[in-house]
């Protein structure tokens, strides 16, 4: 069972949990946007762990048991999109970086010097911007269905964004249904769709805490935040890059500008992987990150 715990660290207070032996090598999860810790499945956590890590999950600020910065501006979706296609700066309450440095600040709390960190989706957005500005805290980087944030990539499915940007619905079996449904618009095509077990992450979610206007804030942050291509040149780490092919709200393509952008960086594509963390794929996902650790640690 995971070890659950509070702590202060960059002036917040983060929500966190524990699984495997504290003195392997430590390996940090971020999630993505909008997505609590919970996201990253306990049974994937223990196979990592299993893989020779102390695995370390957190929420970030604005969703779930971590802080959440209610009433701040920047929380206007729309707006921020209006400003970032006519050429304005984007108002935020916070920056994706802020977030690398939630994350680094984390990693200070707990006593632990640097860390394999693996992100997904935002995630990966956040994990890209450790490795920028935190490189002493990166031991690799893993980031997985996510993008350089380049305005000349390949925009999300149209159908993919009306679910993204769509009214939230009011209720509690409102929200856990349409949860569901935008899972399934987001999910892999070339494996199982458990609707059971999204359906007890979704009630899992809401039940911890349900905040639209924190996870808005979260996107508001991406789009202020913009394209980390040229800044990703800068890094060192090793770095894995996952992306699954039939990705309908990152595509590919953002995947492999990542991969593209950083000197020596490993690509893995995934055939049928959307944008989720399928079962049948987590043999492949975390066999390539353990891979990854070992050539580091051996170095």
């Amino acid at each position: 069972m995971p070890r659950m715990a509070n702590i202060a660290a960059n002036g917040i207070q983060i929500e966190y949990d524990t699984f495997g032996t504290p003195g392997a090598s430590p390996l940090l999860l971020v999630m993505g946007l909008g997505a609590q810790m919970i996201a990253w499945d306990e049974a994937f956590c223990e196979q990592l762990a299993d893989a020779g890590h102390h695995v370390i999950r957190f929420d970030n600020r604005d969703v779930g048991l971590s802080t959440h910065l209610d009433g701040a501006a920047g929380g206007d979706n729309m707006a921020a999109m209006a400003a970032q296609a006519a050429g304005k700066p984007v108002v935020s309450a916070y920056l994706l970086a802020d977030l690398a440095d939630d994350a680094a600040a984390l990693l200070g709390a707990l006593g632990i010097p640097a860390a394999h960190i693996v992100g997904a989706s935002m995630g990966g957005m956040i994990v890209q911007e450790m490795a920028i500005r935190h490189p002493d805290r990166v031991l690799t980087m893993t980031s997985i269905m996510s993008t350089t944030g380049a305005p000349d990539l390949p925009p999300a499915k149209p159908e993919v964004m009306a679910r993204l940007m769509g009214p939230v619905p009011e209720g509690r079996e409102a929200i856990i249904a349409s949860a569901i449904e935008s899972s399934r618009v987001f999910s892999s095509t070339g494996f199982p769709f458990d609707e059971a077990k999204v359906r007890e992450r979704a009630e899992r979610a809401y039940d911890r805490r349900h905040d639209p206007a924190g996870m808005a804030r979260q996107l508001v942050a991406i789009l202020a935040s913009g394209s980390r291509r040229e800044r990703l040149k800068r890094v060192t780490a090793p770095t894995l890059v996952i992306h699954g092919v039939a990705d309908p709200l990152v595509p590919i393509e953002g995947g492999r500008d990542t991969a593209a952008s950083i000197a020596g960086a490993r690509m893995l594509e995934i055939e049928g992987m959307g944008h989720d963390l399928p079962v049948g794929a987590w043999d492949e996902i975390v066999t390539a990150i353990a891979e990854l650790t070992a050539v580091a640690a051996a170095v």
